[in-house]
């Protein structure tokens, strides 16, 4: 399976953060699994605008969680650790989600008002 990671610079969350964040997240959710290969990290700097050597920090940090293992010359794999859901870690992926869609829909135009009136609206249904 393929992953589709973006960067969003007005989050105030580091990139190599964000990187993490959505691999892990990509895990729980099932969208990659143990032995799907990760983009090299030349590829995923140029894929995303970033600076090399901060994909291979989120790589690195990633690794040494167990989530992901290099073997030299064939690339980064995710491994067969499984993401523990615990509460903080699934708290912080929402907040990065709800980040995430809020700068979009700011992108857009939207307020958070909006947002809200909407999500309430839907909520009624």
């Amino acid at each position: 399976m393929t992953i589709q990671l973006q960067i969003d610079p007005k989050s105030g969350v580091p990139f190599y953060r964000q990187i993490i964040d959505q691999v892990k997240a990509a895990i729980v959710t099932g969208s990659i699994e143990p032995g799907d290969r990760l983009p090299t990290v030349r590829q995923l700097a140029v894929d995303l605008s970033v600076n090399p050597n901060t994909v291979s920090r989120a790589y690195t940090e990633l690794e040494l969680t167990g989530l992901v293992e290099t073997q030299m010359g064939s690339g980064t794999f995710v491994g067969q650790q499984q993401v523990e859901g615990d509460q903080i870690e699934r708290r912080r992926l929402l907040e990065q989600l709800c980040q995430d869609f809020l700068s979009r829909a700011s992108n857009h135009g939207f307020t958070l008002d909006d947002v809200v009136k909407t999500l309430e609206q839907r909520r009624r249904r």
